[in-house]
């Protein structure tokens, strides 16, 4: 099931708890704006290349949207119409002042070279220039992207706009960025799993984890799960997976990793089938890669008692429904991975102000709103007697469908 249809079946089945009304019902799933620019830059050789670039701005009854940039050669735009929507949800869900949007370019980032990309973002930046701002929209890396392209964007912005660090977040801490963004989302899910497990008696010490995905989310959350005595047994990347049931040395697979390019060859574990460790034996399954990643194929196969998603939408609803009749706890992705939008928040926070924090205070504040956010989860579960997925949907929705209210703007 793709995203769009996904996403659009857990708004429906939000709207419906909530009673909300038809027509505004409508109205919250319809885009602010769709955005879509022809951005064409000399290559290298003195060719020209053109490329499309496009900006999806879903919902701004809470404040400026906010969401990623992708450069990705498949750039789909149901998919980054989904993307938008969910980022409306997860802002209110985490109670930031923002609503959601999502935008790329259809272009394979690594055929082109640094200067290219450089003169890409740019002319990106120009055609969009007025259709985002401090107060408008934030852009944010996303696939493909990073604190260079973050960089580029505010330097071209500021050209037309004057000097506006707060204009996208993930830069570099050179220009503005914010201390602990890097290990953000990562910590979110650390913070969200240990809101979970505190709720069932547990806590992460001696719990088994499997971790699918060692990109920036995964590996900071095998990190800090490592560091507070949970066992992380199982392991996979884009080049293999490795188990051992007496726990990976995460500090030396980090090592590992970062002179080998990904975990394949890492003696601290036996190799296994990739596609296997979302079934491996453990406690706690965190999914940190790819979406769809847990079908009807696999549902029936998972042994842990508890899933966290740090990937966006890893759960197709099929394999919901075959897990919630095993009595395997989901803490969804709108929660779960909010920790990346919250840090950057406080991001463009600082750079409204022109104070910079220090960590400690980014990463004390966040387990304060991560921890808030669980709690109100758990409300609207209590109050729609519903799972934790429809408990985050409809704590999200209905915050965004009172502010389009208040404001007067429901048809």
């Amino acid at each position: 099931m793709n995203a769009l249809v996904a996403t659009n079946r857990n708004f429906k089945l939000a709207a419906r708890l909530l009673g909300l009304d038809s027509k505004l019902e409508k109205s919250l799933l319809i885009p602010f704006r769709e955005i879509k620019v022809e951005c064409t830059i000399p290559k290298d050789d003195g060719t020209l290349a053109t490329f499309v670039g496009f900006r999806i701005q879903h919902d701004n009854a809470r404040g400026p949207m906010k969401g990623g940039i992708r450069y990705h050669p498949e750039v789909d735009p149901d998919e980054v119409n989904a993307l938008a929507q969910l980022m409306t949800w997860k802002t209110a869900v985490a109670n930031i002042p923002y609503g959601g949007a999502k935008g790329g370019i259809g272009c394979n980032p690594g055929e082109l070279s640094k200067s290219e990309l450089e003169r890409l973002t740019r002319v990106f930046t120009q055609k969009i220039h007025d259709l985002i701002g401090i107060h408008t929209d934030v852009p944010a890396p996303d696939m493909g992207t990073g604190p260079q392209t973050m960089a580029w964007i505010l330097d071209e912005y500021s050209k037309f706009h004057g000097h506006s660090p707060a204009v996208v977040t993930g830069k570099p801490i050179d220009l503005g960025g914010s201390l602990g963004r890097d290990a953000a989302t990562g910590r979110g899910v650390l913070f969200a799993t240990e809101a979970l497990l505190n709720e069932h008696g547990k806590s992460i010490s001696g719990q088994k984890f499997v971790i699918q995905g060692f990109g920036n989310v995964g590996s900071w959350a095998a990190q800090l799960i490592h560091e507070k005595g949970g066992k992380v047994v199982a392991l996979s990347d884009i080049t293999g997976a490795i188990k051992n049931s007496n726990g990976i040395d995460i500090p030396s697979l980090l090592k590992h990793v970062k002179e080998n390019k990904g975990i394949k060859g890492f003696h601290g574990g036996d190799s296994i089938d990739p596609k296997s460790v979302l079934v491996e034996d453990c406690d706690i399954l965190i999914p940190a890669a790819l979406g769809g990643v847990i079908n009807r194929e696999n549902a029936n196969e998972i042994k842990a008692k508890f899933i966290i998603e740090a990937a966006n939408h890893p759960t197709d609803p099929e394999a919901d429904e075959i897990l919630s009749k095993k009595g395997v706890i989901i803490l969804p992705d709108i929660y779960a991975n909010s920790g990346g939008v919250t840090v950057s928040y406080f991001e463009w926070v600082q750079n409204i102000q022109g104070f910079m924090w220090d960590e400690e205070k980014v990463n004390s504040e966040l387990k304060t709103y991560m921890t808030k956010g669980f709690k109100n989860v758990k409300e609207m579960c209590q109050t729609h007697n519903c799972d934790l997925r429809m408990g985050a949907f409809t704590l999200g929705v209905n915050r965004v469908a009172r502010a389009t209210v208040l404001r007067g703007w429901e048809a």
